[in-house]
């Protein structure tokens, strides 16, 4: 064979490699690959486990666990899993499959707590071995909560136990040991052990008398009736009172509150003494919380330390936290100047308690001094810490879409460096034990996911431990963009994100997709990995559609009057600000004014609903998800913090109620449902249909069995298709 004729044969053997690379270099990521449950989803690298050891920083894999000093990077093999394994096998207990989820709750000591699928055992790697405990429940259990000296909590059902040891013996309706308040103000949990571990306060919740709600189990061949416990807004609330248990006399005593009834108890916390207990209280009609100290041993009130008041509402959603080195000295939260901020109380130093009017339009009264120690149009997010030798504390903080780590002085108020400096980026971090180095994870637009170590002096990196490549690399992926635009009320700032196909063409015309949620305690549009864009925002994004988003007013990290400027008309102002959004859009010449759809879930679904409804002439398609249809549906803490209560507010429940709009549909209008969502129950939507049936509107609706409120798993990828294929075939 001639050279030319061998070339030629090379050049056409090459060719489809070629067109395979170039092919792969410009696919687009499909909904498999942009939904966590999908077959092959994408995903950035991470590291797993990352905590602190004292002040080491303890890097856990698969098979062996590394500790990395932090002024260094210098890394060092503390034990790997074959060896746990070993120790765990000679005591009996089942092996480990990786070694992430190892805590290391000790910082003198080399041992470290092995996961619960080992029943809590505690290993030792200095002497490699295991050490055991056989006191842990046979039957289904929960809400465990280990404390530093080795005692156990958990629950069984609806009561609590400790070491093994049943201490609360209630009927149905009463719940031990469990979150409560169906988890506002920032409760997650219902234990909480003394800084030693010797006592144990705990939530008792009294529900019995609350209305049950019935959810039907489709799986039995007979469909089954699942009562939830679901006090819905104006009617009678559960009742909550907050114990203290003595593992060492096994006796248990209740706070003396009073009656607790139309009365949240939040925020717990303790004496570094063990003492007394410290909780913030909120009145039903949350305008009004106290912030109380209570004898530990006896029960009774030993002070009430601060008061605030609102005219709209007041929300506590973090304890107090006491300086290490001053035991009369502690970290409150308010907003009590617009803002998120840090008050320092000295317990030590009374006042005379005076009403003061706060920045926010409120009132407070102080029974002890009080410094502020930061302030300003930004907000904290998380306390991470302390470094006691500075005197500093260490936090977290937002404005807008710029977050970051800072440090203020509690002896002079000094905070290390102004807020300006920090970038458009999210931020969380982890601090060591001495407060000297933390564990900064955080995204950029473009960065999925940087983990570094950061010393907290000058908040300057010292060691890199991941910086993840972005999932999508070799995919054509959307351009994205962000901006500000004025709201309803012609002053406010709201900032969107819009989204462009790849293969944008200004000279077309593109349909508009809006996704949006609005509520509160959420921001859709941040600093973060594709500014907060969500797979699905890509995926249609790449189908040809505008994606947008904007944060109205109502939404989060903007500050107080930025979120209650919806108080009572839930939906109204927020719709007014998206109209504006949309008016933008419309002055975009490559926007089909014409072909403008919405989508969103739960406070979502409720936008999305009435926009449909209220703005027929804009909106022309919607998807709306386990929408709130009736606020007078939905829940106590929720839903009166923002509404007040149907008898107090009845032109605002009657305003934002969806179905007496039902008559105003024109457009095509899905919703979706979960059979067993006890957060939106499913009421919402079947009263809204036949609200539409009686009005002759005619909307779609589509029920996912076995899911609560929203669809996770496998069935998430169905989900998104689904919302693709109505908007493909109406818009």
């Amino acid at each position: 064979m001639s050279k030319i004729g061998k070339r030629a044969i090379l050049l056409l053997l090459a060719l489809p490699i070629g067109f395979n690379v170039m092919a792969q270099e410009t696919k687009k990521p499909m909904l498999e690959e942009l939904i966590p449950g999908g077959e092959s989803y994408l995903y950035a690298e991470n590291l797993y486990g990352l905590q602190w050891w004292g002040d080491e920083c303890i890097k856990p894999g698969i098979d062996t666990l590394y500790s990395v000093q932090p002024q260094t990077g210098k890394e060092e093999v503390l034990f790997t899993r074959e060896q746990v394994n070993k120790a765990l096998a000679s005591a009996g207990y089942p092996k480990l499959s990786h070694l992430y989820d190892l805590q290391f709750l000790w910082d003198d000591k080399t041992e470290v707590l092995l996961p619960r699928n080992v029943r809590y055992a505690v290993y030792n790697w200095k002497k490699e071995e295991v050490i055991g405990r056989d006191d842990l429940p046979k039957e289904p259990s929960a809400n465990y909560d280990y404390a530093i000296n080795k005692n156990l909590a958990y629950t069984v059902k609806n009561n609590l136990y400790v070491n093994g040891r049943q201490i609360t013996n209630e009927p149905e309706g009463i719940v031990c040991g469990q979150s409560v308040h169906r988890n506002e103000f920032g409760i997650n949990k219902g234990t909480f052990w003394s800084p030693k571990g010797n006592l144990l306060a705990f939530y008792r919740m009294d529900e019995s008398m609350v209305t049950q709600y019935p959810l039907v189990d489709i799986t039995a061949r007979v469909g089954e009736v699942n009562n939830i416990r679901y006090p819905m807004a104006g009617m009678t609330s559960h009742k909550v009172q907050v114990g203290i248990y003595n593992p060492s006399t096994d006796k248990n005593i209740y706070l003396n509150t009073g009656d607790p009834t139309n009365r949240y108890f939040t925020n717990i916390s303790w004496a570094p003494d063990e003492k007394s207990l410290y909780l913030i209280e909120v009145n039903r009609d949350q305008n009004h919380v106290k912030l109380c100290q209570y004898n530990a041993e006896t029960g009774e009130l030993m002070q009430t330390l601060y008061e605030e008041t609102h005219p709209k509402y007041v929300e506590p959603q973090n304890p107090i936290v006491f300086l290490p080195w001053d035991d009369t000295k502690f970290i409150y939260q308010s907003q009590r100047d617009g803002y998120n901020h840090l008050y320092l109380f000295d317990t030590h130093t009374k006042i005379y308690p005076e009403t003061h009017t706060s920045a926010n339009g409120g009132t407070y009264r102080q029974y002890c001094k009080v410094k502020q120690l930061t302030k300003g149009d930004w907000l904290v997010s998380e306390i991470l810490g302390f470094n006691a030798k500075r005197k500093d504390i260490i936090f977290t903080a937002i404005e807008g879409l710029k977050s970051g780590h800072f440090a203020v002085n509690t002896a002079n108020g000094k905070m290390n460096q102004p807020f300006s400096t920090s970038q458009e980026s999210e931020h969380n971090g982890l601090l060591n034990a001495s407060g000297t180095y933390l564990i900064d994870r955080y995204s950029t637009k473009d960065q999925p996911r940087i983990i570094n170590l950061v010393d907290t002096k000058k908040f300057k990196e010292t060691v890199n431990l991941l910086t993840a490549k972005s999932p999508y690399e070799g995919y054509q992926m959307p351009s994205i963009e962000t901006g500000t635009i004025k709201a309803a009320d012609g002053t406010t700032d709201l900032h969107f994100r819009i989204m462009k196909p790849a293969d944008f063409d200004s000279s077309k015309k593109y349909p508009v997709i809006v996704y949006v949620y609005g509520g509160p305690h959420a921001q859709c549009v941040t600093g973060g990995w594709q500014n907060g864009a969500r797979g699905w925002d890509t995926y249609m994004a790449n189908k040809g559609y505008i994606m947008f988003t904007i944060d109205n007013r109502g939404s989060s990290n903007r500050g107080l009057a930025f979120e209650n400027a919806t108080f009572r008309r839930l939906g109204v102002e927020e719709g007014k600000d998206q109209v504006k959004g949309i008016e933008y859009l419309k002055s975009l010449p490559y926007v089909d004014s014409e072909r403008i759809g919405v989508h969103g879930w739960s406070f979502g679904g409720h936008m999305t609903t009435a926009l449909l409804l209220r703005y027929p002439e804009i909106f022309k398609v919607g998807v709306a998800g386990g929408p709130v249809i009736d606020w007078g549906y939905y829940e106590i803490m929720y839903g009166e913090r923002y509404m007040d209560t149907p008898e107090t507010n009845p032109e605002g429940y009657k305003e934002c109620n969806l179905k007496n709009l039902a008559g105003q549909l024109k457009g095509h209008l899905l919703i979706i449902h979960d059979d067993h969502d006890d957060t939106c129950v499913p009421q919402h939507t079947l009263s809204f249909m036949k609200a539409c049936v009686d009005a002759r509107t005619y909307p779609d609706l589509f029920i996912y069995p076995c899911h609560k409120h929203n669809v996770m798993g496998r069935d998430r990828v169905h989900l998104h298709e689904k919302i693709t294929r109505y908007f493909e075939e109406h818009l």
